[in-house]
Formats: C-alpha cells, structure tokens, sequence
C-alpha cells in the first residue's frame, strides 16, 4: 500500500535509529509491564482492603479509558510541539504518579492515582509508535514496529507473573515504587535522544479545523474505518478475557498468587520472542495473510478457556490468547502508520485512543457478562472474535506487499 509519510531525510544514521529503537522499546516494556501487574493482583487486593473482586477489577478501566482519551490530546501536543517535549513530560509524568500511588489507603485512592497515572503516561507509547512511521518506510515498518509490540507483549509477559509472585514478599506499594524508580531510570536514560526526536519529526503546525479535516481523513476511507474498528474490537476481546483471567484461575483451580503468577507466564512470551519475526513475516507476506489466523487463535484460546484442562497447561492456553494479539494489533499498527500523513501523532494518537479504550470496556464488558458466569462471558467473546476472523479475509485481502499486490 502506498505512503504519504516519509522518513525525514538525514535525521538519525542507522546506529542511532537503532539505539533510539532501543530505548523506545524498553519505555514500551516499562509503562506495559505496570499496565499488566494489577489484573494478577486483584484478589490480593480484595483481600487487603476488604471488598469484592468485581470493585477492586474497576482500577483496570480506571487506568486504561483515561489512558486512551489522553493519547488524543498528546498525539495533537506532538505535532504542534514537537514530539521530544511530550514524550520527556509523559515520561516523567508516569515515574512520579506510579510511585506516588504506593501511598494509597483504600481502593479509591488507588483508582483516583490510576486514573491520574493513565492520563499522564499516555504520550510515551503511541509517540514511539508515531516516531517509527517517520524513521522507516512502509515497507521497512514491520521489524521496528514488531519490536515496539513484542516490547509490550514482554511488559504483559513479565509484569502479569511478576505482579501476583512479587507481592506477597513486598507488598502492592513496594512493586508501585520500584516501577517508578525504573521510569525514572528511563527519563535520564532517554534525555539524549531529544536531539534525534526532534530531528526526526518536526512540529506541524494547524487550526482546529484541520484538527477535525484530520480526524474525518483518518476515517474518512474504507481502509480508515475497518482498521480502526478492528483495533477496538480485537483490543475489547482480549483486554476481557486477559483481566479476568487471574479470577478465572483462582475461581476454577484455586491457586494462590504465586500460582497465578506462573499460570500467566506464557502471556506476552510470543511477542517478547517473536514480536520482531512476526513483523518481519508481514513486511514480507504481507498484513492480509496473517491477520485472520491471529484472530482466529485468540478466539481458539477463548474456547480452549471454557472447556477443563489440566492447570499445569494454563501457561500454553496464555500463550496461544498471546500470540494471538501479536498477531494482530502489531499489524493493524503498521497499517495506521500509513494513514497520518503529515499528522502521524494524531493518527497514531488516535489508533492508541481506539486500543485503549476497547482495553477499557473489554474488562467492563467482560465484568458484567460474569452475571452468567465464565462459560457464558468467555463464550460470546470467543464468538465475536472468531466473526471477526472470518470477515477480516475479504475486509484485508488488500494489504499485501506492493509485489504481491
């Protein structure tokens, strides 16, 4: 497919693209591993505060809409001030609110930090994603892009286990407060990139109206519209399935923390592995072909959900749930990453604003199905996902390599 978004000629040489590709990519697996470590923790923190498991699993919406409502205004931020300058206040913004939520007392002060959490960690992720569109040609995006995800994949693989394992020897304000000494770390790390940010995607300058011309081109086409719609349904599905699946497991097998921890340890795993080969796969045999199968395994994993197996196998069903969103939500990236233009903050502003908040109704939704029970929520999940699989081979067929095509 063709693109308008161009790398900036002579902004970075290829060792600092890589370096910068680097660091993004351990931002990635910071700010992601904290977004991942609650879910596991939640009947740990029903215990300690004395409520239901339904309430203490509200702190992941809390964390996850305003984290994707926020990815609109950065993304704009960024193209009018220059992407370095948003992402170092993001940045920061996400080490100083994640250790200061360490000093919660209730359930409710903990929502309330990690509402403030999520609207000012959100400018890291989809910028670094935005960042890449103007440092690789399309057709070059599927490595750097699988790098970014399998570094989220990583941040869901590490902070899932980690989260339940690690609290019972420090408690739930310790793992908050070495998090955000880690994104600290992060910030002094980062702050000799700035030159090369800045280099590589310059301030874009417009009125509110091309704010809005932006919003209606981005989802203005056919191709627009089916991407971003694909972005929210496939993140609803497994945000659900994936929040509740620690309550799922200490419901039907009845394991502890660290138990929990190491039934998850196959989440993200794929990505962390594969992320880059993956990319790779799509550059090469294009976006058409892979997508259906991705959707297809996460809805097998649903399936695989409802019917008994033994325990010891709950680290293989993750995996599979895993791959599955390795397999997708990287590759819709990668088409979003043609759409911006010369706006690439708002575009990819707006596709992490659509991940985001499907990553927060897909745990409400998944929350409320639980009135039927785990078969039946996990059931019409599975459902929609796999209607997705099937309609995705005609709504793609287009996106293959210009070769191909």
């Amino acid at each position: 497919m063709g693109d308008s978004m161009q790398p900036v000629p002579g902004a970075a040489n290829e060792h600092e693209r890589e370096r910068l590709l680097r660091m993004l990519a351990a931002a990635t697996f910071v700010i992601f591993f904290q977004a991942y470590m609650v879910a596991p923790i939640i009947p740990a923190l029903s215990d300690t505060f004395g409520t239901s498991v339904e309430r203490v699993g509200l702190i992941v919406p809390a964390y996850l809409i305003p984290y994707g409502i926020a990815t609109l205004v950065y993304g704009l931020l960024a193209d009018r001030l220059g992407i370095h300058r948003v992402m170092s206040a993001s940045l920061a913004a996400f080490a100083v609110l994640t250790a200061l939520t360490a000093t919660a007392a209730s359930i409710e002060q903990i929502a309330l930090w990690r509402i403030l959490t999520g609207l000012g960690a959100s400018g890291v992720v989809p910028l670094g994603l935005a960042l890449v569109g103007r440092m690789f040609p399309y057709e070059q995006r599927g490595r750097p892009l699988g790098w970014l995800f399998g570094a989220m994949a990583g941040g869901m693989a590490f902070g899932a286990p980690l989260g339940a394992i690690v609290v019972p020897f420090v408690g739930w304000q310790g793992l908050f407060l070495v998090v955000g000494a880690a994104g600290t770390g992060l910030l002094l790390l980062f702050l000799p990139y700035r030159r090369i940010v800045a280099a590589s995607a310059q301030p874009v300058a417009g009125t509110l109206g091309d704010l809005f011309r932006g919003y209606r081109k981005l989802l203005g086409t056919p191709r627009g519209r089916r991407t971003y719609g694909y972005v929210l349904v496939n993140s609803v599905f497994h945000s659900g399935v994936f929040t509740w699946l620690a309550v799922y497991l200490e419901r039907h097998y009845e394991i502890g923390p660290v138990g929990i921890g190491l039934a998850l340890l196959g989440y993200g795993v794929p990505g962390f592995l594969l992320g880059s080969a993956i990319g790779r796969a799509a550059d090469r045999w294009g976006r058409a072909r892979l997508l259906p199968i991705g959707l297809a395994l996460s809805a097998l994993a649903a399936v695989l959900l409802i019917v008994s197996f033994p325990v010891i196998l709950a680290p293989v069903v993750a995996m599979l749930l895993s791959l599955g969103y390795d397999m997708t939500q990287p590759l819709f990236a990668g088409i979003v990453t043609s759409l911006g233009g010369k706006r690439p903050g708002q575009a990819m502003g707006l596709n992490v604003f659509t991940l985001f908040v499907g990553f927060g109704l897909g745990s409400l939704i998944f929350g409320e199905l639980l009135r039927f029970g785990f078969g039946a929520a996990l059931g019409a999940f599975a459902a929609v996902e796999a209607a997705a699989a099937l309609a995705s081979i005609t709504l793609f067929r287009s996106e293959l390599p210009p070769r191909a095509a």
